[in-house]
């Protein structure tokens, strides 16, 4: 497949931009999760709760049809049996008769058998009986559950354990309005969010034919910002920001918290309030925002890679990247030409651009039509793998990666709070990889040409694009090599030089293809990022 091609050479491309040799310090992958915003509960429900049942010894549970009962009875009758309770609530002792045990408390039992004996057996007879397996029913889970429906499971059972099985509660589905139905009638009211917060669950005896109703969910609250645990909380009427910062876990900068609301006429009004004020109430569908306003005159600096000082420092606001680089106490494997820097603004912009290109590619892919059958059939397939590609390319995190020329003027970099500089390691290896016949890393010489590295790597494959071939600096610089018969360019190769010999592209899609590579560049050299897709 031809688009399956190009993301094998999208693989290739992203590996090339760090040396995976010993001596230089790899940048892992970053694949983040979703950074949708979750509701507070939704980890509750995982299978963890389905996967067993509850056995265990409850004094107030009644007993009921088709429960198991363990029987010994020993002195003037020696008597061990399993009895189960029949349709007309009784168990059937031999000598004695029947005993009516339905709606006996578990507590009673021993004694209720005791009693029903002694009128037979007067003296020298003594009784242990306990409740050796519990009723199996089935319930309904209803309104707001991942897969409503009847499950299995025994009377003792929790209702965590019925929701679970029905996979747990849906997004639109509410952890504070459950209720329990037996004969049409609310038996019991089950608010989720007691469990979570204090441990609080009231055991219920289930029967064959209830039905646990998870109500749709009706009100919550978006919170975010400086905080450990953006969440949705889920309310009907209002929680305060102490009970909201509870939950959330707010970052010790932050100072202050906004909070925005829409008014009657649809128009949007934030109010801010001190984080101090924690009587402050916040109503339901309002967005709270955690915030730092503290005027800070320093910033942190993170440095990582080769280097023999700190790895976390502080400086003044308004330090140069010349500056700091001064200060720096280099090892003598520190490749100091080829400091590379990353800061976290230049990482929200790169991923604002990543997504607007991906969505303009899916646009196109949904959009491009087919003339023939046959290409009609080819058009799906790509469809299928370019958005599984586009799908997870929506899941990279942009490092923020800012390439430094050696020509820049490191005094006009100016330095932002939380900036990383990476200093690598001196090596001398060159990484050849792609379309290559053996794909390797080369120790670096002298007057050795791309060429000649290319050689010694076994050629070019059949299936290069000799007009393509990337050479990528350690410092994040790229150029692009053309290796025809046609091309008199000269590149100077340098240690730890990483080359990539990119693929033919062979597809009717040409504007689709060159979309996906330009994206591709925007992620692996402009993010900084290693993609494997």
């Amino acid at each position: 497949m031809k688009i399956i091609f190009l993301i094998l050479s999208l693989i290739y491309f992203s590996n090339a931009l760090e040396i995976p040799s010993e001596e230089n310090k790899k940048e892992e992958i970053i694949l983040k999760d979703n950074k949708k915003i979750k509701i507070f509960g939704e980890n509750l429900f995982n299978g963890e709760f389905s996967k067993s049942s509850q056995h265990r010894y409850n004094p107030d549970y009644l007993l009921n049809i088709s429960d198991t009962i363990n029987l010994k009875l020993w002195g003037a009758v020696d008597l061990d049996m399993k009895l189960t309770i029949d349709e007309q609530g009784n168990i059937f002792v031999p000598k004695v008769g029947a005993i009516k045990l339905l709606g006996v408390a578990n507590k009673d039992l021993s004694e209720k058998i005791k009693k029903r004996l002694q009128k037979t057996y007067k003296d020298n007879v003594y009784i242990y009986a306990n409740l050796d397996n519990f009723q199996p029913i089935s319930v309904f889970v209803s309104g707001g559950a991942v897969k409503p429906g009847l499950y299995e499971g025994l009377s003792s059972d929790s209702i965590l354990q019925f929701i679970d099985k029905a996979k747990g509660i849906a997004q639109n589905g509410s952890f504070r309005n459950i209720s329990v139905l037996r004969d049409n009638n609310i038996i019991s009211n089950v608010d989720l969010y007691q469990y979570l917060l204090n441990g609080r669950l009231d055991l219920l005896q289930f029967k064959t034919g209830d039905i646990i109703n998870i109500e749709y969910l009706k009100g919550y609250i978006t919170v975010d910002g400086d905080v450990q645990k953006p969440l949705k909380i889920e309310t009907n009427g209002y929680l305060t920001i102490n009970t909201i910062a509870k939950l959330v876990q707010p970052y010790t900068e932050a100072s202050d918290i906004i909070i925005s609301k829409f008014d009657i006429s649809n128009e949007k009004t934030l109010n801010m309030y001190s984080i101090n004020d924690k009587e402050v109430k916040v109503e339901a569908n309002q967005h709270v925002k955690f915030v730092s306003n503290n005027n800070t005159k320093t910033i942190e600096i993170k440095i990582d890679g080769e280097h023999n000082g700190l790895k976390n420092i502080v400086v003044k606001k308004g330090t140069t990247l010349q500056e700091l680089i001064s200060t720096l106490n280099f090892s003598e494997l520190s490749s100091k030409e080829n400091i590379n820097l990353y800061r976290q603004s230049v990482a929200k912009l790169q991923k604002e651009l990543i997504d607007a290109s991906l969505q303009e590619l899916e646009s196109s892919v949904l959009k491009t039509g087919s003339i023939t059958t046959e290409e009609s059939t080819i058009r799906v397939q790509e469809a299928s793998s370019v958005l599984d590609f586009i799908k997870r390319a929506k899941e990279v995190e942009p490092k923020g990666r800012v390439v430094l020329n050696k020509n820049s003027d490191f005094s006009q970099i100016v330095l932002e709070d939380e900036d990383k500089i990476f200093i690598p390691k001196r090596n001398h290896v060159v990484t050849v990889q792609g379309e290559v016949k053996i794909p390797s890393s080369l120790s670096f010489v002298e007057d050795m040409s791309l060429e000649n590295y290319l050689e010694q790597c076994g050629g070019l494959s059949s299936r290069a694009d000799e007009d393509n071939i990337l050479v990528i600096k350690q410092d994040g610089n790229v150029t692009t090599y053309d290796n025809s018969v046609f091309s008199n360019q000269i590149i100077t190769i340098e240690p730890g030089d990483s080359v990539l010999v990119l693929g033919k592209l062979d597809s009717k899609s040409i504007p689709i293809i060159k979309s996906i590579t330009q994206i591709l560049y925007q992620i692996a050299v402009g993010a900084g990022v290693l993609v494997r897709l």
